[in-house]
């Protein structure tokens, strides 16, 4: 089988397990700083949580029920599944520190459950808690990733994101140095970031010791800030047209450091709650246009990187 012209999140984990791994996203019931006054009200613009959280993940269920019902869903087609406990909904490193401990180690006491990913904000990781993550990371496998969104300090601000890219920066830079690894999440697309700014983002991000990093392009979706300023001002904003946001996927990989494994460049939000884009593609077919694209113009990732 031809490699594929840059690193997919498949590959890595096929690396690091002699098994199929698949993630499990779990609502452990947590809330966000900047929802509960500590940082902010109302949340990020764009967030409407409905968008990520499979039907088993309720948060009137134990970590343990998510974690069986969603194992009962993925067995069917592949019963000797190992997965991985994806702490996803809001902010998963606020609170307590005893109630965050107890939580990812219930999730662990799960059967056939080989590690965990831990989605977080990166104001949100105190030095207790990154203590007794190194101890952890010494006896699972373990992923942090932190939503970065975006580079650009004033656009942080304009999509109410509560913190700096520079707390970001020093966020990613204390975990790696734990040696545990890093993700990053940033959205394709927000209002008054331009194609060239991208690029120079992706270049920054390369800077620093992440290992994976998600992409998906900006969608709006209803009932969020973000969809009411759009009905207002859609001149500010500008959503990607299908073969459009392919060509910036294909650029912004070409400027991505060689090592970063690309966990995924599009996320589909329920289409009942998607305001726009519709594309009508799956995650997997809008990867089979990227492939195409960067072999027909023979690029792979990092060829723009050594040329900065």
């Amino acid at each position: 089988m031809q490699a594929l012209p840059y690193n997919d999140f498949s590959s890595f984990l096929k690396q690091r397990f002699p098994y199929k791994v698949q993630k499990i996203s779990l609502n452990a019931g947590f809330t966000c700083p900047n929802r509960d006054g500590s940082k902010g009200w109302g949340g990020c613009t764009y967030c409407n949580n409905q968008t990520f959280n499979p039907d088993y993940c309720r948060t009137e269920k134990s970590i343990t029920q998510q974690l069986e019902e969603g194992k009962q869903f993925f067995a069917r087609k592949y019963p000797d599944m190992k997965y991985l406990a994806y702490f996803q909904a809001y902010t998963n490193t606020y609170g307590e520190l005893q109630t965050l401990i107890a939580k990812y180690e219930e999730a662990l006491a799960v059967s056939d459950v080989v590690g965990l990913v831990i989605g977080t904000r990166p104001d949100c990781m105190p030095d207790a808690l990154l203590d007794y993550l190194n101890e952890l990371n010494k006896r699972t496998f373990l992923l942090v990733e932190y939503g970065i969104e975006s580079t650009d300090n004033d656009t942080l601000r304009r999509i109410n994101r509560g913190h700096t890219y520079e707390q970001a920066e020093e966020a990613v830079r204390k975990t790696a140095e734990r040696g545990i690894l890093v993700g990053a999440h940033v959205i394709l697309g927000l209002p008054g970031e331009t194609h060239d700014a991208l690029l120079l983002q992706a270049q920054r991000l390369s800077t620093l010791p992440l290992t994976t990093l998600k992409l998906h392009q900006l969608q709006l979706i209803k009932g969020t800030r973000m969809a009411n300023e759009y009905a207002q001002h859609p001149e500010d904003f500008h959503l990607f047209e299908l073969d459009e946001y392919v060509d910036m996927v294909v650029d912004y990989i070409q400027h991505l450091r060689p090592d970063l494994v690309i966990e995924r460049f599009v996320s589909q939000s329920p289409a009942d709650l998607r305001i726009a884009p519709h594309w009508g593609l799956k995650n997997h077919e809008f990867n089979a246009l990227v492939q195409k694209k960067m072999k027909t113009l023979g690029v792979f990732q990092g060829k723009q990187y050594f040329c900065q």
